[in-house]
């Protein structure tokens, strides 16, 4: 079956930085968009970042442009999230999915706080 798996989520201070893995498994990775969004607390789930299954093309939600790099790699069926100068508003679980299946990971809690 599908699995996807995140990982790398933790506690960081302000402007630091964190780098989330997703490792799937049980799909054809390499021909699959994939997504992250996240969660937090009493909020909606709402869109990060997507890519396309060659990584060729990019998209951000405004309030992460600039700040996180979506990225894959088709060889290891993993997709990434670099997260940089984070700000206490970027705290939530962050969950990868493949946006044309029904497919979501478990989450990883990402807290941003001095």
């Amino acid at each position: 079956q599908v699995q996807l798996v995140e990982s790398g989520g933790g506690l960081v201070q302000p402007g630091g930085s964190l780098r989330l893995s997703c490792a799937a498994s049980g799909m054809i990775f390499r021909i699959n968009p994939m997504a992250w969004y996240r969660q937090a607390p009493g909020n909606k789930r709402e869109f990060v970042a997507r890519i396309t299954s060659s990584g060729g093309t990019t998209n951000y939600a405004d309030s992460v442009k600039g700040r996180f790099t979506i990225s894959r790699d088709n060889a290891k069926n993993t997709v990434y999230l670099q997260m940089n100068s984070l700000k206490p508003e970027d705290t939530a679980v962050y969950y990868c999915t493949a946006p044309d299946s029904a497919f979501w990971g478990q989450g990883t809690q990402v807290t941003v706080s001095s």
